[in-house]
């Protein structure tokens, strides 16, 4: 984090409100601190919050197509998470749910480190959408697998298992998945109704369509239809 803020400038930080410190401090949470308690460009997000031009548009330009649909800071479930945290445990379950939508094209859902446990208990609060890619939570692990009934709401035709050690993560059978661990960086290219996918290592899949594409830098793997 301390890296890219030294690189484009962090001007807008959005977060979870709290206060959670850690025993064995980082550059990068040091970092994170830093901008969380900055009044100036911390904007702390909650569920169905609103922001010119996250999820506003106005003459000037239209919306990024961000929205937050988690925590629910009134949910005594995030309640006790976020009390829990700040008294030394893990922070884990104050995680952000963040969906990302380009009009008639792709929809992204970002779901943080969520536990599995944590997401049963507060799935009947959430209004799941549809969506085209799922990033697995708590960067792919077993301990955050999400719950077959989320999927099923969500039925994402790609889901990012993150880079956790092999042996902790669950790789979400039955689904059509791309591994960070053998992947590498991942690009997603979301033009249209399509989505190109493109990795900075060689990677293969059988579940994307072949349409030439190229990105400097990167091995294209293939493009999903969306529309």
């Amino acid at each position: 984090m301390e890296f890219l803020d030294q690189k484009i400038g962090i001007v807008n930080f959005y977060c979870v409100h709290n206060k959670v410190t850690k025993e064995d401090h980082t550059d990068s949470f040091d970092k994170y601190c830093e901008l969380r308690d900055d009044s100036k460009r911390a904007f702390h997000i909650s569920q169905g919050c609103r922001r010119r031009w996250m999820n506003q548009s106005d003459n000037e330009r239209g919306s990024s197509g961000i929205n937050i649909l988690w925590p629910d800071l009134n949910d005594s479930h995030f309640k006790d998470a976020l009390a829990t945290a700040e008294e030394g445990d893990s922070p884990n379950n104050i995680s952000a749910i963040i969906k990302y939508e380009i009009d008639e094209g792709a929809k992204v859902l970002w779901m943080g480190d969520l536990e599995t446990e944590f997401m049963e208990s507060i799935e009947d609060e959430l209004a799941l959408p549809a969506v085209d890619l799922l990033f697995a939570p708590h960067h792919g692990r077993d301990t955050g697998k999400v719950p077959e009934s989320m999927l099923t709401k969500m039925s994402p035709k790609i889901i990012v298992v993150g880079e956790a050690p092999s042996e902790h993560l669950n790789y979400y059978e039955g689904y059509n998945t791309i591994t960070q661990n053998s992947a590498g960086d991942i690009l997603f290219n979301c033009v249209g109704s399509k989505i190109h996918v493109f990795t900075s290592n060689e990677y293969y899949v059988d579940f994307l369509n072949d349409e030439q594409q190229m990105w400097p830098g990167y091995h294209y793997v293939g493009t999903l239809n969306v529309g």
